[in-house]
This record gives structure tokens, C-alpha cells and sequence, in this order.
């Protein structure tokens, strides 16, 4: 084989593996099983323990069961992802989502940190050339007789 057709070998062999590894994947994601497991980690447990819906992992959590058994009921119903998300918010409220929208006033939850980090970044940037244009345009400090003399001293009696 020259080493151009080994190449083109390898390329279709490396496409090939790229597709079947997508179709695998693919394969389980219209089950209502894994859509039942991708909705209940976009909601959080009412309860109160800071949990996603599916996580939800204290013995005798009041809430957690008979949310689950609503989102189960909202899959069989036919129900989309966004009305079942929305029928949780219209019960719950919005507390029951695990990440914020981005729609409104969310927004800012999904802006400010990069927006907070951003600034800290650039403050410190100003800060560092700050400080190392103010040693750089320093001058030397003017000589005084004195302290050369002790200076004089000091070597003549240190060597």
C-alpha cells in the first residue's frame, strides 16, 4: 500500500468508528426512561434539601416521591420537555428548576459571573501595570553625603 491510500484507510476507518459510536449513543435517547432521568435532574426537590429531583436522596423526603410520580405522569401523557418544566414552575414555582432561563431577570444569573470575573481580571491587569510603571519611571533616590560616608564605613570596616 502507498501512504497516501493508507491514510485515506485510516480516515474512513476513523469516520466509520465516529459514526457508529454516535448511533450508540443515539440509540437510547428517545426511551422515555432516559427522558424520565434528563427531567428530573432539571428540577430541584421541594423539600427543601438543596437536591435535584432525581438525587433526592433522604430517607422519607415527603415531596420527592409524589414528584416524581407527576413527571412520570406528565411522560405518559405525551406531554413536551418545556410543558412538563412549565407545569412544575406554574406548582412549584421557579425555585423548582435546577439552572435559571434565560429569559428576564434570570438572565443576569447566567451573566454576572463571567461579568464579575471579567472585572476582577481586568482590575488586576490595571493593577499590576500600575505598579510596574511606578518602579520602572521611578528615579534613583538623590544621594546624601551622610549616609554615603556611613555606607564608606560600613565597607572599609566589613572587609
Amino acid at each position: 500500500m502507498r501512504a497516501s491510500s493508507r491514510f485515506t484507510f485510516w480516515i474512513k476507518g476513523a469516520q466509520a468508528l465516529a459514526l457508529a459510536v454516535a448511533v450508540c449513543f443515539s440509540l437510547g435517547a428517545t426511551e422515555p426512561n432516559s427522558r424520565f432521568v434528563d427531567l428530573n435532574h432539571r428540577l430541584m426537590c421541594t423539600c427543601g434539601c438543596a437536591e435535584i429531583l432525581g438525587e433526592c436522596n433522604h430517607v422519607g423526603c415527603p415531596n420527592s416521591t409524589g414528584e416524581l410520580n407527576e413527571l412520570r405522569a406528565g411522560i405518559a401523557k405525551g406531554l413536551s420537555d418545556k410543558e412538563i418544566l412549565d407545569t412544575f414552575v406554574a406548582k412549584y414555582g421557579a425555585v423548582v428548576l435546577a439552572a435559571p432561563t434565560t429569559h428576564g431577570f434570570d438572565l443576569v444569573a447566567w451573566i454576572a459571573p463571567f461579568a464579575v470575573f471579567a472585572a476582577a481580571l481586568l482590575g488586576t491587569i490595571l493593577l499590576v501595570r500600575r505598579w510596574s510603571v511606578g518602579k520602572t519611571q521611578s528615579e534613583a533616590p538623590a544621594s546624601d553625603p551622610a549616609m554615603d560616608a556611613l555606607r564608606d564605613k560600613i565597607r572599609r570596616e566589613t572587609e
